[in-house]
């Protein structure tokens, strides 16, 4: 998990090729590796995400950014989303109002991070 800073955010950008993120114990492991790096945001591969997240009857979505959320870590899922936002209403509003937000980001790159975490610095 490469650690960088972007507009003075320590971004913890995990790996497009390790393991899926499946569970509540995949999820607490992240945390326990974004604190341990003194990581403010963690920058998820959106292949690297269990398909049940981008089905939010499943609540895997809620659980996944709510643990981030109750360790005061921004996230942001890295990638294109579209396939699921098309095929999806409620994962469109969904993704559309966590963008309004600060906490969870879906991004289609780390061009895009960067530029919303500069945006960011300069309000």
């Amino acid at each position: 998990m490469p650690i960088e800073e972007l507009h003075g955010v320590r971004v913890d950008r995990l790996d497009i090729d390790g393991p899926t993120i499946a569970t509540d114990d995949d999820t607490s492991d992240l945390v326990g590796g974004a604190w341990s790096n003194r990581a403010n945001l963690i920058a998820i591969p959106v292949e690297r995400l269990d398909e049940r997240f981008f089905d939010l009857s499943s609540g895997f979505a809620d659980e996944v950014l709510g643990k981030f959320g109750d360790y005061r870590l921004r996230v942001a899922i890295v990638g294109d989303v579209t396939e699921h936002t098309a095929a999806n209403d409620a994962f469109d509003a969904f993704v559309r109002d966590a963008n309004r937000g600060d906490a969870a980001w879906f991004v289609p790159d780390v061009a895009a991070l960067a530029a919303r975490l500069a945006a960011r610095a300069r309000r």
